[in-house]
């Protein structure tokens, strides 16, 4: 079994210190009692977190983002599981067309797409509403999801599937209880890989948003550009306090390293 030696355990420790340092910084300046950023020298404060609940627009924005991104993401993975399935199962005239179709908007910067959906939106009477963010989040984090389960539906045997229709399960039945379980690790990646770019993409829903329909990172944005005070900070540091929770509440539910053991084996 190789260790690592002296050297590489203190490269690991200060390139995880880099890493950490920028959420550790965001996180202290959460709590200072100040109106201004700083560290929080004298002494620790919930007065940011509190202003939260007195700014009903960030508490709005949450809610749009973590619909947007659920919905989204839903869609996307009802989309990328059969898209999947049929390119990594079988071979047919445009395979290659249709897979880099589905993962051309990552070459496709955000801000052309941004404008793009403006116009079209705008169009056909979708502009500025939330059917128009869902569609278009589902375009971009398709490939996210795309990926990840293409990754799991390559190479996976056939051979029980086939065991399942040669004791009568139907097509469905035999996806249901057979395809979609051995898939599940690239699924429920796939899933929270596409909910997390939705939720933070800013570049092309700062062109389709409208004040109804204002997502949170598009909140921040605009609140950063007249104000300077550690209420940006205070929600960053929420953001990451639920996130951490949630990878503890799937640890306990689901158990992460169950899920990083079935994807090494895709």
């Amino acid at each position: 079994m190789n260790r690592n030696g002296p050297l590489a355990l203190i490269f690991n420790a200060l390139f995880l210190a880099f890493l950490l340092a920028p959420i550790v910084v965001v996180c202290a300046v959460a709590f200072t009692p100040d109106g201004y950023l700083s560290m929080p020298t004298k002494g620790l404060s919930l007065r940011w977190f509190r202003a939260i609940g007195d700014n009903p627009e960030f508490v709005r924005a949450f809610k749009d983002s973590l619909m947007l991104g659920v919905a989204s993401s839903t869609i996307a993975i009802v989309i990328a599981v059969p898209a999947a399935l049929a390119i990594a199962r079988h071979q047919f005239f445009g395979r290659e067309a249709i897979q880099a179709l589905f993962l051309s908007p990552l070459m496709v910067p955000h801000i052309v797409l941004g404008i793009a959906f403006l116009r079209f939106f705008t169009q056909i009477g979708l502009g500025g509403t939330f059917t128009g963010l869902v569609l278009s989040h589902v375009v971009i984090i398709l490939p996210f999801a795309l990926r990840l389960i293409l990754a799991a539906s390559t190479g996976m045997d056939r051979s029980i599937e086939n065991a399942a229709a040669s004791l009568g399960a139907s097509a469905w039945t035999s996806f249901r209880r057979v395809t979609l379980p051995l898939i599940l690790p690239g699924v429920a990646s796939g899933w929270v890989l596409a909910f997390i770019n939705s939720f933070d993409e800013v570049t092309m829903t700062v062109f389709i948003a409208s004040p109804e329909t204002t997502t949170l990172p598009v909140r921040l944005f605009l609140y950063i550009q007249d104000n300077i005070d550690p209420l940006v900070a205070a929600v960053s540091a929420l953001l990451i306090f639920m996130t951490v929770g949630a990878m503890l509440v799937l640890d306990r539910v689901y158990g992460l390293e169950r899920l990083l053991v079935g994807r090494g084996r895709d």
